[in-house]
């Protein structure tokens, strides 16, 4: 064989060997979620809470509650599939008349009042009614703020405490992206979250009062130590520094 002819058939035994038809590396990607948000239902895992579903899912408690038809306390089991948006509209079909309704109809409609705004407008922007002030949940440099919540940094062991009077309605490591977490309910309108905690003090169904230890800060489901903390109004996120005292 020529050096010529040799040169050519190892150059086509390099390209077959980086190419080929060999088939593709199966790869696992750690960054996707184990669940999704979007998905117009979810099944109840060992470890949800309705509460924990929805602030995983960007939801007001009470409106999965109502569109799942659950009453309070809001008890949900494994394998039960829950609604994550409206059900759809019935069709709307035009009721047959009956002669008392065929009656009333020249009669003509008493006035209706203007609706009362509702408790989340009436309540002051800078409080929540219902459960008193309220406290920061631990001590350190404010690593960052806005309406995702508040990251502080301290040392491992550190207090977390709870920011407000409340029930504990959510414990554990369930929530991609939050660590060891709780969830506490303050008042219909209110919930609040401490994530990344390296030990956990209450159990799901307790009730804390302000300034109690609830959990030791860690570093679970990130890269430093800190405190991720969340506040919720009616499901959706707002800056907890429009709650916390001044420092």
């Amino acid at each position: 064989m020529t050096a010529r002819r040799w040169l050519w058939v190892l150059a086509l035994a390099i390209l077959s060997a980086c190419g080929g038809n060999r088939p593709p590396v199966q790869v696992s990607d750690q960054a996707t979620p184990m669940r999704y948000p979007e998905s117009e239902f979810r099944t109840v895992m060992r470890g949800d809470t309705l509460f924990s579903i929805a602030w995983e899912s960007g939801r007001d408690y009470r409106e999965l509650a109502a569109w799942n038809r659950i009453a309070p306390p809001y008890i949900i089991r494994p394998g039960q599939k829950l609604r994550l948006f409206p059900p759809p509209a019935a069709a709307a079909r035009p009721p047959t008349p009956t002669p008392r309704a065929t009656a009333a109809a020249p009669a003509p409609k008493a006035a209706t009042p203007a609706p009362r705004p509702s408790a989340a407008a009436r309540a002051p922007a800078g409080g929540a009614a219902g459960f008193g002030p309220w406290a920061w949940p631990t001590r350190g440099r404010i690593l960052a703020s806005g309406n995702g919540g508040l990251d502080i940094g301290g040392a491992r062991g550190q207090t977390v405490a709870a920011a407000a009077d409340g029930r504990v309605v959510y414990r554990g490591s369930g929530l991609r992206g939050y660590g060891q977490l709780i969830i506490v309910k303050h008042n219909d309108e209110f919930l609040s979250a401490y994530a990344h905690n390296d030990r956990i003090l209450v159990k799901e169904g307790a009730s804390v009062k302000r300034g109690q230890k609830i959990a030791e800060m860690g570093s679970t489901g990130t890269d430093q130590v800190k405190l991720h903390f969340e506040i919720r109004r009616n499901g959706a996120p707002i800056d907890p520094l429009k709650y916390l005292p001044k420092l």
